[in-house]
């Protein structure tokens, strides 16, 4: 695999060179020419053949189209890119272009539709269009013959996809990956869709997708002003909704239990989850219900978030074997999964368990915290520091193939007396392929088999691994190695906190690392960079790279109590402040003022698999304000918070991200600030008990007694003067700047954190005033 990395990034210098070259390139040394494609500029011929050969001898091409010595037949433009999703596209006998304005003007040049196609490198579906029409010559010659056709990762362009996926779900009324969509070349979208099998009658469908490029073309080509019409109307509506009217006051209290109500109908008692089938996880709705059962009380809350976390620890969701979740489950039961993983629901989850077992002290919550980062730590993590994005649900061609067993393959890896205790405990059945789960409890299992149930944890831990070397053997899934800024924020949040209440500083330090990369690998000047493929760092930052690497970087402070990652959050709150900002509606752009203009300029509101970026500027400004006692901070939230009061207030549990900023609003939340001696040993007994009580609505700093005297004061005012009574720890717990009486005495600091201000009754909504 480095070796792999290296020959790739050689790539950009071999193509550059390439470009700069005259002349025609030595004849037959080309690919085979695209089907319905004119010959390519000799420039560009000889960059795709030099690029090709960079890749070296070892190199596999993903084509069925093949030369008898193995290379492709066909290579297009894509090869030249530094996504991991297009270059999977590269050897398609499509004439792919990337998002950028070579393809737009050939479309308008040639009075062209576009067919835009948007996925990402580990999705699963978006392997099987691209083997059923994308990788077939008659429908490579159907859209090269009309069409200018155009590829984007949707991980590296979510602006892009934010856009066409609003165009697509008010077409279809659904959404999903791979998406397709039909654009005019002014690149406003007149038809669209998702995965669409190859051709009629494939998969039950009546029209298939060749079909469908004929007939569009067809309505295109006869009436493009209808097609243009259509267009102009659908991109209006697409940019009405996107900049819808912001609101006149500050969403309060009464949202938050307007959630419970809409949240709590749709929670399945028996398995665990909400809602039905295919089964998402939800860390940001369980990291709500925490909030609120700390808050109202409510005991509710806090059995959908226990029962939902049992059932995903206990199902096929998680890799009981590696560690890590998958995606989805394609069931109720959380048995079946869709086996692609993300880091970002490795950095989500964790975070939920983390909560919990801070609410429960469920020494299980926290088992899979662990595990769920060393998985990361060894299976998505960069040499250099940085966490790469996912791994794919595929392997040797077939989907789980990687993780699934039979009886047979388990008995060949383990004794026999851990084979007997693995096949009871993850119910492997004799016949077929078995994804594991735990449907029951180790101790009835052990009870059952006549196990010790002391010893019975040991054995199957001891079992687990030797299953991890006997897996390893295997071909395994697809990684995508580009490092993501706000993926990588999501993490650096997750190892930072997990390492501050788990008291693990091997966590702390695996941050830190991140933490670094960031900051030198993805940072140009004061601004951040999307993302880094074997060294190329490359694209234009969005708000939720800023707004996650800044959360993270705070969290970071949190667990290290180093100031650098302070102020580094705060240098890139003024950039955001900068460039995102919205003067005259509240609330962050995703796309900086002086980034490509779209059809639409994005203010992301509502929260799904990951938080928007907004809910998590929201926060870190509130955050801040608490750090810096500078009220224009938490005046700029407010006024955020007005912007989108429409959204939280119409649909409040989609907005679960969104609702965290209310919680820490509507709070009084406790500025905790821990003077030693003699470095960190003395404020050990204190800090054991912060990290057994959840109070998410806070802040830390635990300082030195010289450093209440230094520059820190000037950045952190709330230190200044504190000191450490009788040469012991003291921690100071600060509301709204007045503090209660210093205490060195643990449980005296446990009464004080355990103080908690209910949820008030009323409208709910505060008057605000202007920004």
């Amino acid at each position: 695999m480095r070796s792999a990395r290296l020959v790739r990034a050689a790539v950009a210098l071999t193509v550059a060179v390439a470009l700069a070259r005259l002349g025609n390139p030595p004849a037959g040394s080309l690919p085979l020419q695209l089907p319905e494609v004119a010959p390519p500029p000799p420039a560009l011929a000889m960059a795709l053949r030099d690029a090709l050969a960079a890749r070296g001898p070892g190199y596999e091409p993903r084509t069925r189209h093949r030369n008898p010595d193995g290379t492709p037949r066909y290579t297009n433009r894509l090869i030249l890119e530094d996504s991991p999703y297009l270059l999977q596209h590269a050897h398609n006998p499509v004439d792919w272009y990337p998002w950028g304005e070579e393809a737009f003007e050939r479309a308008r040049r040639e009075h062209r539709p576009i067919l835009l196609s948007i996925g990402y490198s580990t999705c699963h579906w978006c392997h099987v269009m691209e083997e059923e029409s994308f990788d077939d010559e008659e429908i490579a010659a159907e859209l090269n013959r009309h069409y200018v056709a155009i590829k984007v990762d949707r991980e590296r362009r979510p602006d892009v996809d934010a856009v066409y996926m609003a165009a697509v779900q008010m077409m279809a009324g659904n959404g999903g990956w791979p998406m397709t969509v039909w654009l005019t070349p002014d690149r406003e979208p007149f038809y669209g869709g998702t995965y669409f099998p190859a051709r009629d009658g494939d998969r039950g469908v009546r029209f298939g997708f060749l079909t469908l490029l004929r007939r569009v073309y067809d309505i295109y080509a006869e009436n493009p002003d209808r097609a243009a019409a259509a267009a102009a109307d659908l991109a209006g509506r697409v940019r009405q909704q996107m900049t819808s009217a912001s609101g006149d006051r500050v969403p309060g209290p009464d949202v938050l239990r307007r959630a419970m109500t809409e949240l709590a109908p749709t929670f399945d008692a028996t398995h665990g989850g909400f809602g039905d089938a295919p089964r998402f996880p939800r860390p940001l709705e369980l990291q709500f219900l925490l909030r609120y059962h700390r808050r109202a009380g409510d005991p509710a809350a806090l059995r959908m978030v226990v029962r939902t976390l049992e059932a995903m620890a206990a199902g096929g969701i998680y890799d009981h074997i590696g560690g890590g979740f998958h995606r989805y489950a394609t069931d109720v039961r959380w048995r079946v999964p869709h086996f692609e993983k993300m880091l970002y629901d490795n950095a989500l989850l964790p975070l939920a368990y983390l909560e919990a077992y801070q609410v429960t002290g469920r020494e299980e919550f926290s088992r899979i915290v662990r595990e769920t980062l060393a998985y990361v730590a060894r299976d998505l993590s960069a040499p250099e520091g940085g966490f790469y994005s996912a791994s794919d649900a595929d392997s040797d061609g077939v989907e789980g193939k990687f993780f699934t067993w039979t009886a047979d393959e388990v008995r060949a890896a383990l004794p026999p007396e851990q084979a007997t205790l693995v096949l009871a405990y993850y119910d492997v059945r004799a016949d077929g392929t078995n994804i594991l789960h735990a449907p029951r409890p180790l101790a009835a299992v052990a009870a059952e088999l006549s196990i010790d149930p002391a010893v019975a944890p040991r054995m199957l831990q001891e079992a687990r691994s030797a299953l991890d070397v006997a897996r390893r053997r295997r071909v395994p899934p697809h990684t995508d190695e580009k490092v993501l800024a706000s993926w990588n924020g999501l993490m650096l949040s997750a190892f930072a906190r997990a390492g501050q209440v788990l008291a693990d500083g091997a966590l702390v330090e695996r941050a830190t690392r991140a933490a670094d990369f960031v900051l030198t690998h993805l940072r140009r000047g004061d601004r951040l960079v999307r993302s880094s493929l074997d060294g190329r760092a490359s694209g234009d930052a969005y708000l939720e790279d800023y707004a996650f690497v800044m959360a993270g970087l705070l969290d970071l402070y949190e667990a290290s109590f180093d100031p650098r990652w302070l102020r580094e959050s705060l240098a890139l709150q003024a950039v955001l402040d900068r460039h995102y900002w919205d003067d005259t509606g509240g609330g962050y752009f995703r796309t900086a003022d002086d980034g490509e203009r779209l059809l639409a300029r994005e203010k992301p509101s509502t929260d799904g698999a990951e938080p928007s970026g907004n809910s998590v500027a929201l926060l870190n400004l509130l955050r801040l304000a608490e750090f810096t006692t500078d009220d224009r901070l938490r005046a700029r939230a407010e006024a955020g918070l007005r912007a989108f009061e429409p959204t939280i207030g119409a649909a409040p549990s989609s907005a679960a991200g969104m609702l965290a900023v209310v919680d820490f609003a509507s709070d009084t939340p406790k500025e905790i600030v821990i003077v030693t001696r003699d470095g960190m040993s003395d404020a050990q007994g204190l800090l054991a008990i912060l990290r057994r009580t959840f109070v998410p609505n806070r802040i830390l700093a635990v300082v030195s007694e010289d450093a209440t005297r230094g520059a820190l004061a000037k950045t952190i005012p709330l230190v200044e003067g504190k000191v450490a009574l009788h040469d012991r720890a003291t921690a100071y717990v600060c509301e709204r700047r007045v503090c209660d009486l210093p205490t060195t005495d643990p449980a005296a600091f446990a009464r004080q954190l355990a103080r908690v201000v209910p949820l008030p009754e009323g409208d709910g909504l505060t008057r605000g005033g202007d920004d």
